[in-house]
């Protein structure tokens, strides 16, 4: 497939596709987030229409490919726990202080079903806001973390 993506001068995705059509606006949106993050990107006009389809973005050109990455990073935030430090309680709701890939902050889990598994033994924790966090492996967690988090489990 052949397309050209770049910036304008507002900072808006713009590509051209293969038959010379320009979009601007265009945003990428990945089909598996959490499980697959890198295979399976469609690229949308502002109404979410499909514009083209990425099955990889490894096979993209490094210039095309930090384009995407980059409007993906600006859309898609969902930090990722490396550590437990304390929980206020077992019973839910409590309050947990962890630290994450973007520093120290504490969240509020209102119960163990916002706490789902995904595959390869990551899980993904939803606060009381919304918030999504990540654990990307629960195994790799140090003892202390891992012992605060079977107990809700």
């Amino acid at each position: 497939m052949t397309l050209a993506l770049h910036r304008d001068d507002f900072g808006r995705l713009v590509l051209t596709d293969a038959e010379g059509q320009v979009h601007i606006g265009v945003l990428p949106v990945r089909a598996f987030p959490l499980t697959a993050p890198d295979d399976g990107v469609s690229l949308v006009d502002a109404r979410g229409r499909e514009l083209a389809w990425l099955d990889a973005l490894q096979a993209l050109p490094p210039p095309q490919r930090a384009l995407i990455e980059e409007e993906l990073a600006r859309r898609e935030f969902v930090p990722e726990i490396r550590r437990l430090r304390a929980v206020s309680s077992f019973a839910t709701p409590s309050t947990w202080q962890v630290e994450t890939d973007r520093g120290a902050t504490e969240l509020v889990l209102r119960g163990e079903e916002d706490i789902r598994r995904l595959g390869g033994g990551g899980l993904l924790i939803t606060d009381r806001h919304g918030l999504h966090f990540r654990v990307r492996d629960f195994a790799a967690l140090d003892r202390h973390s891992k012992r605060l988090l079977e107990r809700f489990l």
